[in-house]
């Protein structure tokens, strides 16, 4: 048992001298106390995937963590539901353990250490419904697991350990078990999935026998010197989920039986409470990792919304924490650590949790990447080198699009103009920033802001760029974004109508009445800006409590420890407006929204009272309302404004007046596509651009 140490914090010079503090941990020594967690990148299932792993996680080390842990890799062939992709998503033979030490050298070069993850999903292989410790189906499979036999619980604790000693082999550091998140060993852990009756359930004690079991092989297996961590859930966030009472009995146990230090997790993902999404308040869940860390002796890792130096350093000073577990901060700026600690925290990248090109990719088993860092992922493909032959590039319009490649074309040392008809820079972020949830991109803005001026671009604001201005330059981007839609509604000029830019900037001259025309991703956006109750949206600091209440309370998560799943009643919070939000197209609005956090969203509005309605027709709008026809029906919601939502339209008139002047010209952003305003895709397409110019 390795007991918990106090480090000193770095110097006071330094800005972080808790988080800058080296830390002693088993007989690893890390350079500080950030560890990059593990998330699928599905670079895992790729036939150059290890070598592309290996410059992924060098890059990261590279950039400061002190500690990385891989994707979790399967214990068997049929771990992940996904054999066919074995080679490089599992930990099963010798030969793989051999492959592995492409990433683990890689990682050591570059003075930072790696864990491997073992993982069974049990009965989230949603293909066959996998295994489980008890026959229930998830709520987000189709199909009922089997009941794994005594027998074959016993192969699989042995399997956990036989894939641990290949991961010393691989040159691991140490193993990670995964025991939370909803995966099988918290299945085994929680009354929800497990209502066995023999030794490996029935009781507290029963249902905890298969991860201390494991445990305790692996540490027979491979002695006292290799790092073991267990991912413990302490709050499961759904019904029938262990109480946290049990959840701390289970965490003095696991340490019993050798782990050396305890990473606390949150959420299954079945769980309908959001944890990782913007809307979450920073730091929300380090209160449940202080319990834990008052109820054990070893180490234990704060996780889930952590995504700044300040909020780590908040949550280590005030003894929350002994480590902090960033993931995908560690996607969207790779140098975040580095940065933190030669002074430089205000030029990180910063991960705004949109879950865009990370979350939503792994779910559509797309290659994952970074909404902010689209070379995420990417490290042996895309790759930031100097110009060699520096032009004068035009960029106009700074929204995502062009600012991405503004910036990025002058790292490489293009001479770089970027030309902005609006008085700020940021395009649709600045609206995007406004809604309640969303204020942290503003992050993303800041950061943009400061790499212009690191890399000399020349910024025009209020400047509407025509054929004059882009004379004589090398080649010129327009990045000129989009313009709302304006549907063919008689009456749509009325006094009562505003634009969703207009609603966004003034929500507080809307009446108490409003229609939403159209229900994407921005008419979802302004009915949540018009149905947020007041002063409940969250700022941008770490550690205010009052954010962090507001949305235990939204979401109905209890910080006592006697409730199954850490939950309770949902606190209702209707809005003090009447909102409808409408679209055409037949069926419930929101279905088109992103998986990971459209669910979220329309929760959100049910919940507030916002009336959604798809298979209406606009028949016309006047003094009295918005008048519909919805199921054959004539009516009319006498509403005092009505807000259009209704698609855009890309503003790209330049291009041809200047491809006819013989100029050499790029079209970009939502100015090359605008159907449904994508930031992923605009900032993507500007940085390739920028790599290609």
């Amino acid at each position: 048992m390795r007991l918990r140490t106090n480090p000193k914090p770095a110097e006071a010079s330094s800005q972080f001298p808790h988080l800058l503090a080296p830390y002693q941990l088993g007989r690893l020594t890390l350079r500080n106390r950030c560890i990059m967690g593990s998330m699928h990148t599905g670079l895992e299932e790729q036939a150059d995937g290890m070598a592309r792993l290996a410059a992924f996680y060098a890059a990261r080390a590279r950039g400061g963590a002190a500690m990385i842990i891989t994707g979790g890799l399967g214990i068997s062939p049929e771990a992940l539901g996904m054999p066919q992709h074995a080679e490089h998503s599992t930990l099963c033979t010798p030969a793989q353990a051999q492959g592995h030490r492409l990433l683990t050298e890689a990682v050591h070069r570059e003075g930072s250490h790696v864990l491997a993850q073992l993982l069974h999903v049990g009965r989230y292989d949603h293909a066959s419904g996998g295994v489980s410790a008890s026959a229930l189906r998830s709520t987000l499979s189709a199909h009922t697991p089997r009941e794994l036999s005594e027998a074959e619980i016993e192969a699989l604790v042995q399997a956990y350990a036989d894939s641990a000693a290949l991961a010393r082999l691989a040159g691991y550091d140490g193993v990670e078990v995964m025991g939370g998140e909803g995966y099988l060993i918290n299945q085994f852990l929680a009354p929800r999935s497990n209502q066995r009756r023999d030794r490996w359930g029935g009781s507290p004690e029963g249902r905890w026998r298969f991860a201390l079991s494991i445990i305790g092989r692996i540490r027979d297996r491979l002695g006292p010197d290799f790092l073991l961590m267990f991912r413990l859930s302490l709050l499961d966030l759904v019904e029938d989920g262990s109480c946290r009472d049990e959840v701390l009995e289970c965490a003095r146990a696991l340490q019993h039986a050798g782990v050396d230090v305890l990473n606390g997790g949150f959420g299954w993902h079945e769980a309908r409470v959001p944890t990782i999404a913007t809307l979450v308040p920073r730091a929300a869940f380090s209160w449940a990792t202080r319990q834990l860390r008052e109820a054990v002796s070893i180490p234990v890792v704060a996780s889930n919304r952590i995504n700044r130096p300040e909020v780590a350093e908040l949550i280590l000073a005030r003894g929350d924490a002994d480590l902090i577990s960033m993931a995908r901060p560690f996607l969207a700026d790779p140098e975040l650590m580095r940065k933190a600690a030669t002074g430089q925290a205000e030029q990180i990248n910063t991960c705004i949790a949109c879950n865009q090109s990370c979350l939503d990719a792994a779910f559509e088993q797309r290659a994952v990447s970074c909404l902010v860092n689209p070379l995420a992922c990417r490290e042996t493909e895309w790759q930031l080198v100097p110009a060699q032959q520096p032009r004068r590039i035009a960029v106009v319009g700074a929204g995502p699009a062009g600012l991405a490649c503004a910036t990025q074309a002058a790292a490489r040392g293009h001479l770089v103009t970027l030309f902005e008809a609006g008085d700020e820079i940021g395009g649709q972020f600045q609206l995007a920033r406004r809604i309640p949830g969303k204020e942290e991109f503003a992050e993303t803005l800041n950061y943009w802001r400061g790499q212009l001026l690191r890399h000399g671009v020349r910024l025009h604001l209020r400047t509407r760029a025509g054929l004059a201005e882009l004379a004589g330059f090398d080649h010129i981007v327009l990045a000129t974004g989009v313009q709302a839609r304006t549907p063919e509604v008689p009456g749509i000029a009325h006094a009562k109508v505003r634009s969703y830019a207009q609603a966004i900037m003034a929500p507080h001259a809307l009446g108490k009445r409003v229609a939403v025309i159209g229900a994407g991703g921005i008419g979802f956006d302004v009915a949540e800006l018009l149905s947020e109750a007041e002063g409940c949206g969250h700022s941008t600091p770490a550690g205010n409590e009052a954010e962090v209440d507001a949305y235990l309370e939204e979401w109905g998560i209890d910080r006592g420890t006697g409730s199954a799943g850490g939950l309770k009643p949902p606190a209702a919070r209707p809005s003090s407006r009447e909102v409808w939000l409408l679209q055409r197209s037949p069926g419930k609005p929101g279905r088109r929204l992103a998986r990971s956090t459209g669910w979220i969203r329309r929760l959100r509005l049910e919940r507030r009272g916002v009336q959604m309605q798809g298979g209406v027709e606009y028949l016309r709008i006047d003094d009295a309302g918005l008048h519909l026809l919805k199921d054959g029906q004539a009516l009319c919601l006498p509403v005092d404004h009505v807000v259009v939502c209704a698609g855009q339209d890309s503003v790209r008139g330049l291009a041809a007046p200047l491809r006819a002047s013989g100029a050499l010209v790029s079209v970009i952003g939502g100015a090359d596509v605008a159907q449904e305003i994508d930031a992923r895709r605009a900032i993507e397409q500007g940085t390739q651009l920028a790599l290609s110019l």
